[in-house]
């Protein structure tokens, strides 16, 4: 039976979340976070001891290095497990993790993602060669990142004579999420947000578990003319938090950039980097991508393949994808990584990945903190802080080959093998054992050479044009005809 959906203040709603319970919240390291919830949960806790012994799900690494986003919640007693795609950015529940106060998990973001929607489907979980001979891989450590955490969320198996790893399937009982707008029966559009995120199964898993799914906005609005660009249905959302614009800014780097909801035909300057051991990489793996390729640039030193591509223009040649959703455009950095700067589109964060699982991409460049001589590569541990696998081993072993499905075609001949690059200043033997190295499944003797080669700073020509241009922006519906869409009341709780 639906149930119309409940104004409420934060508090209110987070009032409503019991303890004990799976929570499942939105977000990529500083886009689409309901800030202001998570603010309120924390605020409810130190102020009533309540909720306690959550479970926090999540997939990207929501935060911004200090304390917003999952920073806000990392208390012990509030929380008695984390089950986290990248910890890097919210470095206090790194911290509960590495003290052993909570059951801590470190699961592929992808994998995370596209679970929401088989967890929404209570289906029995996610089958995938994703993680094998990994440290999430059960013949190691199976993601779990101490003492206390014992109950395996991995599982070895085999189907049809292939190893597979299944994700077991875990109930989520509330979703915290986020839009840009909700018309008066709870729908919600995600006009001038960056990213779209797992929002509808998320809301679809809570939902279907009994549980309340909770929307922060910007404002409520009279209606949402084109049904299509709604991306939860109102029936999934029990309570309709309004943010006015506190707490929403696109991302934790910026209050509001129109280029990444936008795809227009002008100009765009983006700012020459300065010479440095980041550009120089980033101009070595600029020389793996062919014209035509599809490409994945991730987190940290990528994303100075972008900004060179920009330099030497390039950036026509090829497309650019975030794991988050945008294609085409240049990927945003810092606090707004997971933004592109004028996509051609932006999908939701399961799609992406569906499709770089499936062999979409030609080739990944992702971040690395060790590579050793046989290719191994650490993405998730510091001396100190645990960062976390992220989107590393989905798009590291999605590269576009031919499969034994594949039909013969001219197309999937012709391609010279696709290539998995991980940048790193040098290449070192591994401090970190198996347990906690991410595994390079193939393609290990190039990274090692292409690495050393970057620790030698090979010869690469640097006579680079200082600017770049791009389309013209256009005004956002946000602002469009001047004005916001007018707001109305709903129900008080």
């Amino acid at each position: 039976m639906r149930a119309p959906a409940t104004l409420a203040t934060a508090d209110e709603a987070i009032a409503a979340i019991p303890s004990g319970s799976t929570v499942a919240i939105s977000g990529f390291v500083g886009s689409g976070h309901p800030e202001m919830l998570t603010l309120a949960l924390e605020r409810r806790f130190l102020q009533t001891g309540t909720p306690t012994d959550l479970t926090l799900f999540y997939c990207a690494g929501q935060g911004d290095r200090i304390e917003r986003g999952m920073g806000r919640i990392a208390h012990p007693g509030l929380l008695k497990r984390i089950v986290g795609g990248h910890w890097n950015l919210a470095p206090k529940l790194g911290s509960l993790a590495l003290a052993n106060q909570v059951e801590a998990y470190n699961l592929p973001q992808g994998v995370l993602s596209v679970l929401t929607r088989e967890i929404a489907a209570k289906r029995p979980g996610l089958f995938t060669k994703v993680g094998l001979n990994t440290f999430i891989d059960p013949i190691h450590s199976g993601g779990m990142l101490n003492a206390r955490t014992t109950e395996p969320l991995v599982e070895r198996i085999t189907l049809d004579g292939e190893t597979w790893l299944r994700y077991k399937y875990m109930p989520i009982h509330v979703a915290l999420i986020r839009a840009t707008y909700a018309d008066p029966r709870g729908n919600l559009s995600m006009d001038c947000e960056g990213i779209i995120s797992e929002v509808l199964p998320m809301a679809q898993a809570a939902r279907n578990h009994g549980g309340i799914v909770i929307a922060q906005v910007e404002s409520v609005v009279d209606q949402l003319p084109d049904p299509k660009s709604v991306r939860v249905p109102g029936l999934l959302v029990d309570y309709i938090v309004t943010s006015g614009g506190q707490y929403h800014d696109q991302t934790f780097g910026e209050v509001f950039v129109e280029d990444f909801v936008v795809t227009s035909p002008g100009s765009f300057t983006l700012p020459p980097m300065a010479e440095c051991d980041r550009k120089r990489i980033g101009a070595r793996a600029l020389q793996e991508v062919r014209r035509g390729d599809i490409v994945n640039l991730g987190i940290g030193l990528p994303e100075a393949v972008a900004m060179v591509a920009a330099e030497t223009g390039r950036l026509h040649e090829f497309t650019l994808t975030v794991e988050s959703g945008p294609t085409g455009g240049v990927p945003a950095s810092g606090l707004s990584f997971g933004c592109s700067h004028f996509p051609e589109a932006i999908i939701d964060q399961p799609a992406q990945f569906d499709f770089y699982d499936g062999g979409g991409l030609d080739i990944g460049v992702l971040g690395a903190v060790e590579i050793d001589a046989e290719g191994s590569v650490n993405v998730a541990s510091f001396a100190g802080r645990f960062a976390g696998v992220g989107g590393a081993s989905r798009s590291s072993t999605s590269p576009n080959a031919p499969s034994s499905n594949s039909p013969p075609t001219a197309s999937a001949s012709s391609k010279s093998p696709p290539a998995s690059i991980s940048s790193a200043t040098s290449s070192i033997k591994c401090s970190s054992p198996p347990s906690s190295a991410f595994i390079a499944p193939e393609g290990s003797k190039e990274m090692s050479r292409w690495c050393s080669e970057t620790a030698k700073r090979c010869s690469v020509n640097h006579r680079m044009p200082p600017t770049i241009t791009f389309p013209q922006k256009v005004a956002c519906r946000r602002y469009a005809g001047g004005t916001r869409p007018h707001s109305v009341n709903l129900p008080a709780k």
